[in-house]
Order: C-alpha cells, then structure tokens, then sequence
C-alpha cells in the first residue's frame, strides 16, 4: 500500500481545555437556543404540558443513557490509545464494531418506548405522557448513530464536528418542535399532544445531526489517510475491552436518569396521594391552584378510601391533573438546574480521552496535571452558577417563564442551586476515577446516593407542610454524599491526587461573595425601579465582576490550567501569571 499523508492534528487536540472550550460553546450555544425554545414552548402548552414534556423525556434519557451513555467514553478512549500507539487499524475496527453495538441497542430502545409507551406512561404516575414517549422512540436509534461518529471524532481530538451537531440538533428542535406545538395548540389540541409535537422536534432534530457527522465522518476519512501498518486486535476482544469499559460508565450514567425516572414517579404518586388523603396540603397551593373540582367531586362522593388507588378514577385524575400542574413548574426548575450541568459535560468528555492517552504514553504527572485542572475548573464553573441559581432562583424563573408560579418555582430552583454544585463536582470526579480505571466504584456510590434520594423524597413530599417544596431536597443529599465519597475515594486511590481544600477554598470564596453582591444589588435595584428584568441584568453584571476580580485575585486559576487552554500563554502573560 502506498504512502499516505498522516492525519492533520485538529485544531483542539493540542491542549486539554482546547476541547473542553469548544464542547463547551457548542454545549452553551445549544442550552441557549434551548432556553428559546423552553420559553416559548412554557408559554404554550402550560405547567400541564411541561409536566408531560419532562415525564416524556426523563423516560428518553434513561434509555438513551443505557444505549448510549458508556459507549462513546470507551470509544474514545480506545480510539485515543491507539492514536498514541500508532495503530490505525485498531482504530477503525473499533469504530466499525462499536457501531454495529450501538445501532442493536438504538433498536431496542426504540422497541421498548413505542410500544410500550403507555406502561412507561402510567410508571411515571402521568398517563397523557405516552404520545410524547411514542414521539421521541425513533430519536434513539438515531442518537446511537451519532453517538458512534461523534466518540470516534472526540478520540481523534476532534471536538468541534460534536459540538456543530449538538448545535444543528438544538436549532431543529426550535423550529420543528415549538412550530408543531403552536399548530396544535391553536387548532384547539390537548396539551399533552401539544408536548408530543414539542417534543417530534427532538427526533428530527436527531436525524439532521446523524446526518451532519456521517458527512463529516467520510470528509475526514477521504482529507486524512492513513497507512495502516498494525493489525487490529480479533473484533472478541475489542468487543470485550469496550464493553468492560462502557457496562460500569454505562451503569454510572444512567443512575441519575434512572434515579430520576424513579424519583418523579414518587413524586408525582405522593402528591396525588398527599391531594387525595390530606386536604390539609391544599393550603400551600391555594393561591396558584384551583382546587374547586377535586373539593366538588370529593364531596359528591359518598365512599371512604384509605389509599390514593382507592377512589374513583374520575377522581384520581382530577388528582392526577394538579400533579402535573405543580410538578410542571418543578419542571421549569429543573430545566435551568441542568444548564450548569450540561457545562461538565465538555468537561468529562474531554478528561477521559486525555487521561487516558497520558497514562497509555507512561506520563503520570501529565495525567494528574489534567485532573488537577478539571476538577478546579469545574469548581471554578460549578460554585458560581449554583449560588447564582440559589440567590436569584425566583427573580430568574420570573423572567425566564413568566408563565410559571414563581412562589412555587422560584424556592425549587433556589434549592436546585445547592444541589447542582453537588452533582458538577460528582460528575468530574467520576470522569477521573473512570480514567484512571476506576471504573465500578463511580457506580456504587451513585446507587448509595440514589437510594439517599428516593428515600428521603417519597418520605418529605408527602408531608402536608413541604409537599413539593420537597422535591429538591433527595437531589442535594443525594449528590453531596456521592461528591464526598467520590473526593475520598480519589484521595485514597489516584497517584498524586491535588489537596482538595486548595482547590476548591478559592472559587468557594470568591462565589460567596459573588452571591451577596448579586443579593444586594438585586435588593436595592428592586426598590428604586421596581422592575425584575433590569435588576436580574444588574445584578448578573455585578456579580460577575466580583466573581472575575476575585478569581484572579485570589489566583484561584493557575499558570498551569492556562497552558492548557488554546492561547493560554498569552492570557498567562496578559494576567500576568
């Protein structure tokens, strides 16, 4: 075979944070046309339909998790160790093989949700959910796909063909998925059906991406040949080395959609059970809810029942319709709560590759170098926006959906905030231990952490005087404990592990004090103009200054995380670190 030209090293594969970076636009330019299409789409189908949106989509994400979670990790890093070794050959079994696994598991997962759409439904105590569930089965397979091509291009370094898809895949959603929900709804549609539409935005939006990265999938292949010179491992034993590395990420990814799914169903089943059993829980949503034909009905009715399963079903439905109304509005939480989330995941995508190729060359040192510089940077992205989060939870949600109940929604982000530094902080810890190949323990903890959740929210919510204001509480001990466990975990098993207290004192301080300005200003502002959007930008603005002015201050970020970066000699120099 003749001599081909070697791959052209792509323009983030020089440095760590040069992925992250771009996965981290694609990710933030997707959650805001996100927020452009949850807006609107709030406005439009109501709490009812956000209730039947998110128990659709919480379903989705657990079986999109469980085909789709683990594979692209392990793609990747097998992908980047070859790379390092040289061993072109290796590299393409891989991709061949993993996608080959990944379109059986799309399959079904796609079997799974469309016909069995209604017992899902009736799982997450939501019965009008499975015309979306229907609507997003084929999106499964499709992702499957994609998620094949994009772990074969983040194993190359390429980062950037990941984060256009993510991009083309949110933009489809906004106009296929919000104009089909406004058609329904106006020519007098459900708005459970009205969700179904929203939510056919994401399957087509899916379609459009595999398309893309098939595109740029044979573009790169046809640029970049290569002379493969190796002989690829027996198709067995590459299928055994992903899934041992895929089957524990799998495991550890889908426990906090799995814990989800399990914890929605809980409660939305306990507050059913709390507004058929307990009329003393009416009083915290009188104000925003109409209990007037649950009382009439409640009162028409001549029986006695000692369970929620007990009454009529005429009843229960009633019941089950003031759910759905207030866990939509746990639902416009919740979609703000996943923003800084969705941060880490250019994060830990980026730290398993690296880590991984580090370790294959024997640089340990560089290995640690990158985790050190993972985990401050998610402190450094995670403490902020959860005290943002807290601080500001009802002014945001009174901006952000104007049509939720703030007095319900806005306490739920707040507590929302607290919980999400938690789960940031978990998530990169457990892309480390992965890396390191630490692979089982991640998903131990996370069980531990969900039985924390379920526990404590089936027990907090059914009480008369938290109900939903409860719901946020499972996510807080839930995730703090895993972060904990994790951190000691690390502490114990990872070579040159970073002092924890250094690395996190510095952006906690300076997000303290980043919160009590944005609190101040917000108070202040407030009473002279008496207007939510100019104080909400105010004290945006000034918190964000605080928090800027402290992190250099305090030299919360290091030479060390900038050389990482792309251009990160010259912001050293301009910082003068």
């Amino acid at each position: 075979m003749a001599k081909q030209k070697q791959p052209a090293r792509s323009s983030g594969g020089n440095t760590f944070f040069g992925g992250a970076a771009i996965l981290a636009v694609g990710i933030m330019v997707t959650k805001i046309i996100g927020l452009f299409y949850k807006f609107p789409l709030t406005e439009i189908i109501g709490a009812q339909g956000v209730a039947d949106f998110n128990n659709s989509y919480y379903i989705y994400s657990v079986l999109l998790t469980i085909s789709t979670a683990g594979l692209p990790v392990a793609v990747s890093k097998m992908v980047s160790e070859a790379r390092t070794l040289g061993r072109y050959g290796q590299v393409r079994q891989v991709f061949r093989l993993s996608l080959g696994v990944f379109l059986g598991l799309g399959v079904v997962s796609f079997l799974v949700m469309y016909f069995g759409a209604d017992q899902l439904a009736g799982l997450m105590n939501d019965s009008l959910a499975a015309q979306g569930i229907r609507a997003l089965a084929p999106a499964v397979i499709c992702v499957g796909c994609l998620s094949a091509f994009r772990g074969y291009a983040q194993g190359h370094g390429r980062m950037t063909p990941t984060a256009v898809s993510q991009i083309l895949e949110a933009m489809c959603k906004l106009c296929v998925g919000l104009g089909l929900a406004y058609w329904i709804v106006n020519v007098g549609g459900e708005p459970h059906l009205a969700a179904a539409g929203a939510i056919t935005g994401v399957t087509v939006g899916t379609i459009f991406a595999l398309v893309y990265m098939i595109l740029d999938f044979i573009q790169t292949r046809m640029r970049d040949r290569v002379e493969v010179r190796d002989r690829p491992d027996s198709p067995q034993r590459i299928l055994a080395t992903l899934l041992t590395i895929a089957i524990p990420i799998t495991l550890s990814s889908s426990m906090v959609g799995i814990i989800t799914v399990i914890d929605s169903s809980l409660v939305q089943g306990q507050l059913q059970k709390a507004l058929l059993t307990n009329p003393e829980s009416w009083a915290m949503y009188q104000e925003y809810v109409d209990f007037a034909p649950l009382k009439a009905a409640l009162e028409t009715w001549s029986g006695s029942a000692a369970q929620a399963a007990d009454f009529p079903l005429e009843i229960q439905k009633l019941a089950e319709d003031l759910s759905r109304t207030l866990y939509g509005n746990y639902g416009s939480a919740m979609n703000l709560y996943n923003l800084p989330l969705s941060l880490m995941a250019a994060l830990t995508a980026s730290v398993i590759p690296s880590v991984s190729a580090r370790l294959t060359a024997r640089d340990k040192k560089g290995a640690a170098r990158i985790s050190s510089s993972a985990l401050r940077m998610a402190a450094l992205l995670a403490f902020p926006a959860g005290v943002g989060l807290f601080v500001l939870g009802t002014p945001i949600i009174q901006l952000v959906f104007p049509g939720m109940e703030a007095e319900i929604a806005g306490p739920l982000l707040s507590t929302l905030g607290i919980a999400s530094i938690f789960v940031c902080m978990m998530l990169v810890c457990n892309s480390v231990l992965q890396a390191y190949g630490f692979i089982n323990l991640p998903v131990t903890i996370m069980v531990l952490g969900g039985v924390v959740k379920i526990f404590t929210n089936y027990n907090v919510v059914a009480r008369p005087d938290i109900g939903i204001y409860g719901a946020p509480y499972g996510n807080v001990l839930c995730f703090g404990l895993c972060m904990l466990l994790d951190l000691l975990l690390m502490s114990r098993v990872i070579p040159d592990c970073p002092k924890f207290p250094p690395l996190f004192l510095k952006p906690a301080i300076a997000a303290l004090a980043m919160g009590l300005a944005a609190w101040a200003v917000y108070g202040l502002t407030f009473k002279l103009v008496h207007s939510n959007l100019p104080c909400v930008t105010l004290s945006i603005l000034a918190a964000m200054a605080v928090y800027g002015g402290l992190v250099i201050a305090l030299g919360a970020i290091t030479r060390e995380d900038l050389l990482l970066m792309p251009k990160g000699e010259k912001i050293a120099r301009l910082l003068r670190l």
